[in-house]
């Protein structure tokens, strides 16, 4: 485990979510005309220092696609760091582009879950981090629903879409949405109902 890039990249998240994001609302948001994994360009961007990819979908994001071997991706040079977590979960981060953008966790070694506390990514209707979850109601409608976790303690907003999920959990200091993440509802929709299990 290289701690310092674990603590680099926990940094750079954490100032991601404090930091306001300056977010447009839903017809601003309509998606570009490039693929998955097409650079964004702007004042986020340029800011930031590099150039952010667009699009995180329930597939995943770029080569980090849901179902993704660990092991080949580290073999190829897409995994910075590891770090173990609770019931055989390890987190890692991502290079390239995606580096200190997305957070990943893998279950068996399989991705199960790619996660953003920052703005880009978006999800492919439009949403990000920094919208309220009515903004996100009039992105969805119907395919969309608000849900509250089983402690009755926090609330996200989800959407299913087959037997995956896009999930945009609220803020800890701010309205709205502070984190985005995409992955099997058995894992992201439960670990939020229940909380972690250990």
């Amino acid at each position: 485990m290289n701690r310092p890039a674990i603590l680099l990249t926990a940094a750079a998240l954490a100032l991601g979510t404090l930091v306001p994001a300056s977010v447009a609302g839903p017809a601003a948001a309509a998606p570009p005309t490039e693929g998955v994994g097409a650079s964004a360009s702007g004042p986020l961007a340029a800011a930031v220092g590099h150039r952010h990819p667009q699009v995180l979908s329930v597939r995943g994001a770029g080569v980090y696609r849901i179902g993704a071997s660990l092991a080949a991706l580290t073999t190829n040079g897409h995994i910075d760091w590891t770090a173990p977590g609770c019931g055989g979960v390890v987190h890692a981060g991502a290079t390239g582009s995606w580096a200190g953008v997305i957070l990943l966790a893998f279950r068996n070694g399989r991705l199960v879950e790619v996660g953003t506390a920052t703005a880009p990514p978006r999800s492919p209707a439009g949403a990000t981090v920094g919208m309220s979850f009515d903004e996100l109601e009039a992105i969805y409608g119907r395919r969309g629903s608000l849900i509250r976790n089983d402690a009755g303690d926090a609330e996200a907003y989800l959407v299913r879409i087959g037997s995956r999920v896009e999930l945009f959990t609220g803020h800890p200091i701010r309205p709205g949405v502070g984190y985005f993440q995409v992955g099997p509802a058995s894992f992201v929709e439960r670990n939020f109902r229940q909380g972690v299990s250990c």
